[in-house]
């Protein structure tokens, strides 16, 4: 027990239940002590000594509250202090650490704060309401924005800025004359006067055990069409300022999310985390700086692309990585002048090799500058030119592998 001297713990009196508040006899110096079972003050004067107060003293009612009242009086003013100068100590503060995001998570936030931004956005899709989308990408936009801005109806309004999701880009064959000859030429056809500010969006690409119907990619399906842009995010950054670009966009936009990263975490700048955040559609960036060899690759394989390029390093080969993060329009000058440094170059892909998103970087450096910078042929990772079998072995075979990315890395360089 401790004599007054104008500062007190503040701790005692919550960590020892049922407490009671006893006023010391006759000095107004003593500091009241709260016991559970027993009533004990301690002299200022005799510190060494305490005297015990039996918890049988008899004390009316009244008498107990004002000397209550008085202990309490006593014990916040002997606190007031203290308080004080814990409120005004300084510590010390460290730069504010990335967060951990999904890439479900990052959507969520990019299609939640567009709606919040602008009342003309709404979300409309196959079980986007209620259900949350099949992905859960929109879970709890429903219940914030109601039913007249999350909406499991097809597109027929005209003025907004709808966001329609497919449950699967596989579906959106089903759409694809509304995609295609509707929303990418209506602009063009009314000379300008007809912009369409749609973003189509879902999982695209190969999942796991979907078999041949669901594992399409369709980036160079869509990026083949003019008046169309189409986006292929990796990271949880990408997804969130991509999507928000998009949504603020006056064409209609193709975004091609992966399955398989919906629940993948990613750290999230704290850039990233603001509202204003945004990415500028067409604007590949390097994930991974490099001097012998430049890997460009969009949505999950970029993934890869790193993890093959971790492995090289340790043999002492340095592979830069290029996220295009959009297909079309196509970022073709961070490619050239990746090229230009490391005269060589390797592209990655889940689809399929014909006339794919591979074929057309290399038709670009063949027609462009960096051309004769080159000192092998431009090799193509693809996925193989099957429909995708349903065997998990097989299914594997038929992907873009990080082995298959290292063998080809190793062929172009001739080592």
């Amino acid at each position: 027990m401790l004599p007054y001297s104008g500062s007190v713990s503040l701790v005692s009196s919550f960590l020892f239940p049922p407490l009671q508040f006893v006023p010391p006899p006759n000095r107004s110096d003593w500091l009241c002590v709260v016991t559970p079972s027993v009533r004990r003050v301690t002299r200022s004067s005799d510190w060494s000594k305490s005297r015990r107060f039996p918890t049988g003293l008899a004390h009316s009612p009244a008498e107990d509250s004002l000397k209550m009242a008085a202990s309490l009086r006593c014990f916040l003013r002997s606190g007031k202090k203290a308080v004080s100068a814990l409120g005004q100590r300084e510590f010390h503060r460290s730069a504010p650490a990335a967060a951990q995001v999904t890439v479900r998570d990052a959507l969520n936030q990019a299609m939640d704060e567009e709606l919040e931004r602008d009342e003309r956005v709404f979300l409309l899709g196959e079980e986007v309401a209620q259900y949350d989308g099949a992905y859960k990408v929109s879970r709890g936009l429903w219940k914030k924005y109601g039913d007249k801005r999350i909406i499991d109806t097809p597109i027929s309004e005209a003025g907004l800025r709808p966001i329609c999701e497919f449950m699967t880009f596989n579906f959106s064959m089903q759409a694809i004359d509304q995609v295609i000859n509707s929303a990418a030429k209506t602009c063009y056809m009314s000379a300008g006067l007809q912009a369409v500010p749609i973003v189509f969006r879902g999982p695209n690409g190969a999942s796991a055990g979907v078999a041949a119907q669901h594992s399409q990619c369709f980036a160079a399906w869509y990026a083949h069409c003019p008046g169309l842009k189409v986006v292929s995010p990796w990271n949880s950054e990408d997804a969130k300022g991509l999507l928000k670009s998009s949504i603020r966009d006056d064409n209609p936009v193709v975004f091609l999310e992966n399955e398989l990263l919906y629940g993948v975490p990613f750290e999230m700048s704290e850039e990233a985390q603001s509202k204003d955040f945004t990415i500028p559609i067409g604007k590949a960036k390097v994930e991974r700086a490099g001097s012998h060899i430049t890997l460009v690759s969009h949505s999950r394989y970029v993934g890869h692309c790193l993890d093959a390029a971790a492995v090289l390093a340790k043999e002492g080969i340095e592979c830069e990585v290029i996220n295009l993060r959009t297909i079309r329009p196509m970022d073709v000058e961070s490619i050239e002048a990746s090229v230009m440094k490391t005269n060589h170059l390797v592209t990655v892909e889940g689809g399929w090799p014909q006339f794919g998103v591979g074929a057309e970087i290399c038709a670009r450096i063949m027609e462009g500058s960096a051309f004769n910078y080159l000192d092998s042929p431009v090799t193509r990772v693809t996925g193989v030119d099957i429909p995708m079998p349903y065997a998990k072995i097989l299914e594997d075979h038929s992907l873009p592998q990080i082995k298959d990315i290292i063998f080809s890395v190793k062929k172009t360089l001739n080592v």
